[in-house]
């Protein structure tokens, strides 16, 4: 399918302007550009309000619907950004969205980023949050047992792999995961890495440099680098991807689905044509973008 036009136009910018690699960008001009691409996030929803709190050493961003006056379903959602960019500010009208459309709290877990901080740092800061969130569900206003771990690229390898972490732990577990277009095999295996890997805006060089960054001498193949090869995969709650058509990591997380399947797992996959990585956030051009919104709402709330 053709691309949307909207995703047309940035994508031709992008390619006239010589294919710009993040290789040849500061951390800093990298973690700029990220901040500055909001303004293609559309309308600012209002209809909810906004808390940033500190808690046991870990920041979070706590956007929840206006007046709430019960325990209500909750989002731990995990930025993207190729483990080296992102937060509160590239990611607060996404998760205002979120909260709106699902009638439910999502909170927003600040992690380290490389390179100050390589493997396992946001690993950890991932499983660290989760489990802060949950201790105090009650102080969050939360339904313990409606959890969703979510997040996009290297936000939803960190949902992955901090269910997985929770799973061996046995002391709780997410009611579901949903994952957009998650960064699952540090390996660049598939043919979409190729097929999508050099026009699309986020490119292989943005992805894999992110990895390096992040990872250092950490093996490729590690089962937290990679969590696609992983053979325990089973015993997961239920599982929601996201993918999009000219997208490098397209073909990986239709993987992933058929991998939880195969393993007995409950997964299901909505498959965004005419888009490209990052999609998510460009709810002021794509409409694909408000529909892969609705589609999040309702998974949080089924």
């Amino acid at each position: 399918m053709a691309l949307e036009q909207g995703i047309a136009e940035l994508v031709k910018d992008f390619i006239a302007a010589g294919r710009p690699s993040p290789r040849e960008q500061s951390i800093d001009d990298r973690r700029k550009g990220y901040v500055a691409s909001t303004v293609l996030a559309g309308e600012i929803e209002t209809r909810v309000q906004v808390n940033d709190v500190e808690l046991e050493g870990m920041r979070f961003r706590v956007v929840s619907p206006k007046n709430v006056t019960s325990p209500l379903p909750a989002v731990i959602y995990y930025h993207g950004g190729c483990f080296v960019s992102g937060g509160f500010a590239t990611h607060d009208n996404q998760l205002r969205q979120m909260a709106y459309l699902g009638h439910c709290h999502v909170i927003a877990v600040q992690y380290r980023l490389a390179p100050e901080h390589g493997y396992p740092a946001a690993h950890d800061d991932a499983e660290t949050g989760a489990n802060i969130v949950w201790r105090n569900a009650r102080q969050f206003g939360i339904d313990a047992a409606r959890i969703t771990l979510a997040g996009d690229s290297a936000g939803g390898h960190l949902a992955l792999v901090t269910a997985l972490r929770l799973k061996i732990e046995a002391q709780w577990q997410p009611a579901k995961l949903i994952l957009i277009y998650p960064m699952l095999d540090a390996t660049a295996s598939f043919a979409s890495y190729t097929r999508n890997g050099e026009d699309y805006v986020i490119t292989r060089d943005t992805l894999l440099s992110g990895y390096e960054l992040y990872l250092g001498t950490l093996g490729r193949m590690h089962p937290e680098a990679s969590p696609l090869w992983r053979e325990d995969l089973c015993g997961l709650p239920p599982v929601h991807i996201i993918t999009a058509e000219y997208d490098p990591l397209c073909d990986e997380g239709m993987e992933l689905q058929q991998r939880i399947q195969a393993q007995g797992g409950e997964c299901s996959n909505a498959h965004y044509p005419g888009v490209i990585h990052g999609f998510f956030q460009l709810g002021g051009i794509s409409e694909s973008a408000r529909e892969a919104m609705k589609d999040v709402a309702r998974e949080i709330v089924r």
